[in-house]
């Protein structure tokens, strides 16, 4: 018993020991600094990127003057009414859709990765964008009235909590879930609902094929001010129980029985990660569609930049997450211009070959699941 006391005081998982943990801390704090700059800065250039020229400084003004009443710049006839509503009602909501999405998936791909103790989970591996996509589907083909009037927002959550309620009864074995057993039904749950949707879609009327296709690749074309609040709604509440229960996710990661020792129940954290998990999915591929490798890079990158403890790491991937869907977004419209390419399959072309780097780097092996 004493033999194990040491272990169970260390930090769980233990930082690289190369690097001091004061200096942890500052690389975290200058990575959050940096990357809420980054994103403040992609606000702007993707409010100054589009048919209707707007330079950089006035997309700024149209911003700040809607933040800050009384600018004179919105009075003094410098700034078109175009020019104002294309960034204020269409290229802002976008980017801003864009910012929360990323940080979802991110998060809900680094809950699930502590939830099976697996760098391979993320939403789609376990199943639950696939629910989430049923829903969303059910609605644009047959419609609001065939899932009981609900919205298209409250199918795909519904249908993310379906999907992790099969994944949590498959993986119960004795009253704990496996988390072996979670990932071997995520991927069979995940293919016999990609084939639901892949039903629906051939079956439903040719007008209607396009719309769920471009859905399921993922895109935040349609946002509005009003598609902002479920997601946004989804990450605060996500964020807020995951920051309370950062000490308890660095327990996990070290198994069970260090888990359990220190008075956590594992089975019953894990149930709560997956409806965590499920909520974020939900309310993101709701409004931007399937939207792949956001969860499954983002956290990798985050636990090799500033450790695996999650009071460092969980902050650093939302925003990186948010960071990097904004940045493919703006790439997405402007790439091809004026075709638009979809989220997912950019986000794919990025991040496949990333990742596939990422298992090559020596230092890939520190980011919290070595061997």
């Amino acid at each position: 018993m004493t033999s194990a006391t040491p272990q169970l005081r260390a930090p769980a998982p233990a930082d690289p020991p190369s690097l001091p943990q004061r200096n942890m801390h500052r690389r975290t704090l200058l990575m959050c600094a940096g990357t809420a700059a980054l994103i403040a800065l992609l606000v702007v250039i993707s409010g100054a990127v589009g048919a209707v020229p707007v330079t950089l400084g006035q997309a700024t003004q149209i911003v700040l003057g809607h933040l800050i009443p009384g600018m004179p710049w919105m009075s003094d006839g410098s700034l078109t009414a175009l020019q104002d509503q294309a960034v204020w009602q269409f290229r802002l909501p976008r980017a801003l859709l864009a910012g929360l999405a990323g940080a979802g998936l991110a998060l809900a791909g680094a809950l699930m990765q502590v939830t099976v103790r697996n760098p391979l989970a993320e939403p789609y591996i376990l199943g639950v964008s696939s629910g989430a996509s049923v829903g969303a589907v059910l609605v644009i083909v047959l419609g609001s009235a065939a899932v009981g009037g609900i919205s298209m927002n409250a199918a795909a959550f519904a249908g993310a909590l379906s999907a992790c309620l099969g994944v949590w009864a498959l993986a119960r074995i004795n009253g704990t879930l496996s988390p072996t057993r979670m990932i071997l039904a995520g991927v069979a749950l995940g293919t016999l609902l990609s084939a639901v949707t892949s039903y629906l879609t051939i079956s439903t009327d040719a007008q209607n094929v396009i719309s769920v296709l471009f859905f399921l690749l993922g895109s935040v074309s349609a946002a509005s001010w009003s598609s902002l609040a479920g997601p946004a709604i989804a990450l605060l509440i996500a964020g807020l129980a995951t920051g309370y229960l950062s000490r308890s996710l660095n327990a996990l990661m070290t198994g069970d029985e260090s888990a359990i020792s220190l008075g956590i129940n594992a089975t019953r954290l894990r149930a709560l990660l997956l409806v965590i998990a499920s909520l974020l999915t939900g309310a993101v591929v709701s409004v931007a569609g399937g939207i792949g490798f956001v969860g499954l890079v983002i956290p990798h990158i985050a636990r090799i930049i500033v450790g695996a403890d999650h009071r460092r790491m969980l902050p650093v991937t939302v925003l990186a997450g948010a960071a990097f869907l904004m940045t493919a977004d703006l790439l997405a419209r402007t790439v091809a211009e004026p075709t638009e390419i979809p989220l997912g399959i950019l986000t794919a072309f990025v991040g496949a070959p990333f990742f596939l780097w990422l298992m090559r780097r020596n230092g890939a092996d520190r980011a919290g699941f070595s061997r």
